[in-house]
This record gives structure tokens, sequence and C-alpha cells, in this order.
């Protein structure tokens, strides 16, 4: 298996509450196509300014996702990225098997 990062952005309107579903639901993207998340939540920024306005939102939060998984789960992911209403950018990268 190999390791990859997620990061989307989300409306910065969305309380604590309001998050937890919407990261529960992409990790279980990843959960039920047998990969293994490591760590999920807000990046230590969190809320952030955008550098251009995305579909009249100036601002986002951020939510880090990194998993192990096949080649197959971030295809999959990044699907399931596109079609939701509740992220507005993403991107899953494939990290370096040197770091650490």
């Amino acid at each position: 298996m190999r390791r990859y990062e997620a990061m989307y952005i989300v409306d910065p309107e969305l309380s604590d509450e309001e998050l937890e579903p919407i990261i529960e639901k992409y990790k279980k993207v990843v959960t039920d196509m047998g990969g293994v998340v490591t760590e999920a939540g807000k990046w230590e920024q969190g809320r952030r300014k955008l550098a251009y306005e995305i579909a009249d939102r100036t601002e986002g939060i951020y939510i880090l996702m990194k998993f192990e998984a096949g080649p197959d789960v971030p295809q999959e992911l990044d699907r399931v990225f596109r079609i939701s209403d509740d992220v507005f950018r993403h991107i899953v990268v494939r990290e370096d098997e040197d770091e650490e």
C-alpha cells in the first residue's frame, strides 16, 4: 500500500459539529475500499483566506487526510470529491517513499 494525502476545502460557515460528518464521510470512502486512514482533521491553519474567490467564497476550512491505500482508492476519492456539494476544491497526492 502507498501513502497518500488528500486536502479539501469546505464552507467556512460550517461549525465543528457540521464538519465531523463530512470528515467521516471521506474517511469511510477510504476504509470501505480497504485503505487505512492515519490522520484526518482540520489542517493546522484551519480556516484560511483563499487566493482567489471560488463560488462567491473568499475563505474556506482546509481539511487534511493522510491515508494508506492501493492505487484505486485515490481515484475513487477524487471522483467522490468532484460530485460532492460540500467540497469546493480538493487535491489528492501520493507521498514520497523516502519521507519520514
